[in-house]
């Protein structure tokens, strides 16, 4: 399995299972309504930088069996190679820690009209099938990035700014998905991140290399919604690679409600896996093999995290 294959980390965690601490230093600031990437003409090629120390990983899972979901696994049921050393797994849980759900939408002027209709419809719809202890929150990106809602368990304030929002500008999608993921682990919990976007990256600050480098030492999941062009959306495709995601390419954005309530649906089946890293580097990539012992199994998961500073 190389760096894009379909094997899944949850990483910079503490011992603590519910919780996860990540020291970051970000480039962007958080202000009222808005975010600003805070960084300088010639900052623009540089990746965001992180630190942290690894104390445990922890690895979202989806197990499934003839395209259904395999229930009632724990630790012992998984088997887990990092770096190809075999680790001891601590802890098996599902559907217990609750979830930061990041709405991450281009509000550039190709959205007006009939599609941001759709995209409104699918939001709304996410929404009503949180659960009471989710949080969610609305990232938008045009050619800037704007926080609408940030993340609570108040899903009235991510609706009313779904209302609000007026599309306009072109699309700083890398500097959106870099905001959104950063958003998703400002909490304790699960991130997700939902991605929409109907066109290329014409105005990002950001590089897509820095960025893709940040995924893979982030603990967030990214699905990504794209509307086909001639143009493929690769780094729609990368991000959600190295996160354990999954990209969906439409014709049309009719079926968007559809669509984000079965990235809702998957992202609930997975497992959260945790172990403390053993025999491994403390830096550098790391691959990951996930497997389910004794059973026929298909795991969906990160390729591996990235350590270090």
């Amino acid at each position: 399995m190389d760096s894009h294959g379909d094997s899944e980390t949850r990483r910079w965690g503490t011992t603590h299972p519910t919780h996860l601490c990540v020291s970051v230093s970000l480039w962007l600031i958080f202000v009222p309504v808005f975010f600003v990437v805070s960084v300088a003409s010639s900052s623009s090629q540089q990746a965001p930088a992180f630190s942290s120390k690894i104390e445990a990983v922890r690895v979202d899972v989806l197990a499934t069996d003839n395209g259904q979901p395999i229930r009632g696994l724990a630790a012992a049921d998984f088997e887990i190679l990092d770096n190809g050393v075999p680790q001891q797994v601590d802890l098996v849980s599902f559907e217990q820690i609750p979830l930061n759900v990041i709405l991450a939408l281009d509000m550039s002027d190709s959205v007006a009209g009939e599609r941001l209709d759709n995209l409104r419809g699918a939001g709304l719809a996410l929404l009503g099938a949180l659960k009471k202890d989710d949080q969610s929150a609305l990232v938008s990106f045009s050619h800037r990035v704007q926080l609408g809602a940030g993340l609570s368990t108040d899903a009235a304030r991510v609706r009313a700014a779904l209302d609000e929002a007026v599309p306009a500008g072109n699309t700083a999608l890398i500097d959106g998905t870099y905001a959104a993921i950063t958003l998703g682990e400002s909490d304790a919990g699960r991130a997700l991140v939902i991605i929409f976007s109907d066109g290329l990256d014409t105005s990002s600050w950001l590089t897509a290399e820095a960025v893709l480098d940040a995924s893979k030492r982030s603990d967030a999941v990214v699905y990504g919604v794209s509307v086909q062009s001639r143009i493929k959306p690769e780094f729609l495709r990368d991000v959600t690679s190295f996160t354990g995601g999954r990209l969906f390419e439409v014709e049309k954005t009719a079926n968007l409600g559809s669509i984000f309530l079965s990235v809702l649906e998957e992202f609930r089946q997975r497992y959260l896996v945790s172990y403390t890293p053993r025999g491994v580097a403390k830096d550098g990539w790391h691959k990951l093999d996930v497997r389910v012992r004794s059973r026929k199994a298909t795991i969906k998961a990160r390729p591996g995290y990235l350590a270090g500073s």
